[in-house]
């Protein structure tokens, strides 16, 4: 087997050797450009999915006042055994403003007296000593919750059960 540079000119293949590793450094460098450019790409898409995914997030907010007010002015209209055109027409408007929050991918959190305590949806506003809830399970809601598909809007606002006092009887 020859030897295809020869041994003579060390010179030359110390300069093809220097020239390749200056070559390898080169694509390695290219390599990690055009895989910083690829991440980027990547956030960029995925930032503005979840700009235009949650774009309507502060006009829902603004949204949700109204309709508590409108869920409170049925709960007292049905306090006093009202149930004229006046009360079906605000239970219509309720109904239809939660029905096009939902169409854009608003929902209520679902809690009820007795569902347990959830740090992630739920506020606890007080809590409350009785016999007839577990400790942690919801009692009362002060407030209801809402997400915007994934994310939540506003947690729901939530009286928790805590044990009775030792000898005594809550109820």
């Amino acid at each position: 087997m020859t030897d295809p540079i020869p041994a003579d000119q060390p010179s030359d293949l110390d300069a093809v050797r220097s020239r390749l590793e200056a070559t390898e450094q080169q694509l390695a460098n290219y390599k990690l450009v055009a895989a910083d450019y690829e991440n980027a790409r990547k956030r960029m898409v995925r930032d503005a999915e979840a700009f235009k995914r949650y774009a309507a997030e502060g006009l829902v907010k603004d949204l949700l006042t109204p309709l508590d007010n409108l869920d409170r002015a049925l709960t007292a209209a049905k306090a006093a055994g009202e149930s004229g055109p006046l009360v079906a027409g605000v239970a219509a408007t309720a109904s239809q403003l939660l029905d096009a929050l939902r169409r854009h991918g608003v929902t209520r959190i679902e809690v009820g007296p007795g569902t347990p305590f959830d740090p992630h949806v739920h506020e606890a506003v007080s809590q409350q000593p009785t016999n007839d809830f577990e400790p942690g399970q919801v009692v009362l809601v002060v407030a209801q919750g809402f997400q915007l598909h994934d994310r939540v809007l506003r947690p729901a606002a939530v009286v928790v059960a805590s044990a009775p006092p030792a000898g005594g009887h809550a109820g």
